[in-house]
């Protein structure tokens, strides 16, 4: 039986991707016991080129050749042919820290948990290469926090570190509940990991780290690169998050968390629009396009949510130069 369907969506990361691959190759685990989904986005560069040899050399390694069809598609995708009871997504310019996965897996596959989420460290390309002749080491045995999904939900989950990099996911678990990607947008991860943790069983919490995250100045996740086409996108993964309150059963305390949770990803779109947009115009129709998006958009807890929400629907303009003030603001008295 397999145990593990590692799944590794590759876009142009010709740089990254073999530190990648390799560190999937470090993690003690009987080949026999895992696969590893290589899902080429249509990458334009030498990515698959430069892991071809890792390739022929491993038995347990399947390649999936599409079209750029975004990295949603390309998880998706790779979910739909793995074997493996339990789901490992990695991005392709992180890496899996040495010996990390083994003691997660072993726990899953003991609890059956639906959800397994560990930590992680961050670090940038430099960093790692000095780190080759001493790899990470863990601080100690992992500790596990067990917790139903929607309890995790309500204690732990926060939008802006919504990264299914860090999750196992029991692959019947994510079947069975219909969880997929939204195609074609970045910031997938947020509605998806939403619904998974309202939708989840038993789920574990570990401060065991399993990835070394790499901090790319280029990479399109950097805030820094945040354009018009990132900003569409996050108005839609802000509407597929606030949909779920809708979501059949969900208990009225759950839905309350969710609005606020929601409210999380809207103050970080309008801090991305003041800090990295330089036109007010653009900000603006930003904002007309999320109304667009979700005309049902409307935060009332307390005073603060009920003003921005007033600003955003009434006086879009008006709220893009008080925003903007508020941050000057913020750097004068810095």
């Amino acid at each position: 039986m397999t145990k593990l369907s590692i799944i590794v969506p590759v876009y142009n990361v010709e740089k990254y991707i073999r530190p990648c691959i390799e560190s999937i190759f470090k993690q003690g685990l009987n080949e026999n016991d895992y696969e590893v989904i290589i899902v080429n986005d249509g990458s334009k560069d030498q990515s698959m080129e430069v892991i071809q040899d890792i390739i022929e050399e491993h038995n347990n390694i399947i390649v999936i050749n599409q079209d750029n069809l975004s990295l949603s598609v390309a998880r998706n995708n790779g979910i739909a042919i793995a074997k493996g009871e339990y789901i490992l997504m990695p991005d392709s310019d992180d890496l899996l820290i040495e010996n990390s996965l083994s003691p997660l897996l072993k726990k899953a596959l003991e609890t059956k948990a639906d959800m397994v989420t560990a930590d992680y460290v961050s670090m940038s390309s430099e960093e790692i290469e000095k780190i080759k002749e001493n790899p990470v080491k863990q601080i100690a045995e992992p500790i596990f926090e067990e917790s139903t999904g929607q309890q995790m939900y309500i204690d732990f989950y926060l939008p802006y570190k919504a990264y299914v990099w860090r999750i196992l996911f029991r692959r019947d678990f994510l079947l069975d509940n219909h969880l997929k990607f939204y195609p074609g947008i970045a910031s997938q991860d947020i509605p998806f990991t939403h619904e998974c943790y309202l939708k989840a069983g038993l789920c574990l919490k570990t401060s065991w780290r399993l990835n070394i995250y790499r901090i790319r100045y280029d990479s399109t996740s950097f805030p820094g690169n945040f354009s018009r086409k990132k900003a569409k996108d996050y108005c839609m993964a802000i509407t597929l998050s606030w949909a779920l309150k809708d979501m059949k059963n969900i208990p009225p305390q759950l839905s309350y968390i969710l609005k606020d949770k929601v409210f999380m990803s809207y103050k970080s779109l309008l801090q991305k629009l003041c800090y990295v947009f330089k036109k007010n115009s653009d900000r603006v129709a930003v904002l007309k396009e999320l109304k667009q998006t979700c005309p049902s958009l409307k935060f009332s807890h307390g005073i603060i949510q009920k003003t921005h929400t007033y600003l955003f629907r009434t006086w879009p303009h008006l709220y893009i130069i008080l925003m903007m003030v508020i941050k000057h603001l913020k750097w004068g008295s810095n």
